[in-house]
């Protein structure tokens, strides 16, 4: 793809963002506050699910091996 797809893939998308949030018809500093406020959940999001989920999945795969107990050799 050359650069000039992709800036309009971009902007695109952008404006997809700006559609589906209807942050076109703010004011630009509400828009600010607005992108702002939206990138900091999304990053509490990412950072919750990239610290808690694998403790979560380790934890729910030690429950079930208990509840099923382990495998005997001759089925691995």
């Amino acid at each position: 793809m050359d650069v000039k797809r992709v800036k309009d893939y971009l902007y695109w998308l952008y404006y997809q963002y700006q559609l589906v949030t209807c942050s076109y018809v703010l004011e630009p500093w509400e828009q600010s506050m607005f992108h702002t406020i939206t990138v900091t959940v999304l990053a509490m999001v990412v950072y919750t699910a990239y610290v808690f989920v694998p403790i979560h999945v380790r934890l729910a795969l030690e429950f079930f091996s208990q509840i099923f107990g382990p495998q005997p050799e001759s089925a691995v």
